[in-house]
């Protein structure tokens, strides 16, 4: 088993909407610099959060 990175050096984003830090997931991989929400529930509710632009 094995490889890749250990869990402390993946990075990390904010998600602007909960205002929680959420790690690389390998299915971001490809896209991991347009992602910004950490999950589905905080990208429905992106329009309700202050500051976050819509």
């Amino acid at each position: 088993m094995g490889g890749g990175r250990p869990p402390a050096d993946r990075p990390t984003k904010t998600c602007p909407v909960c205002g929680l830090p959420f790690t690389w997931r390998r299915k971001w991989a490809r896209d991991w610099a347009q992602v910004r929400y950490c999950s589905d529930r905080c990208r429905a509710r992106r329009a309700l959060a202050p500051g976050a632009d819509a």
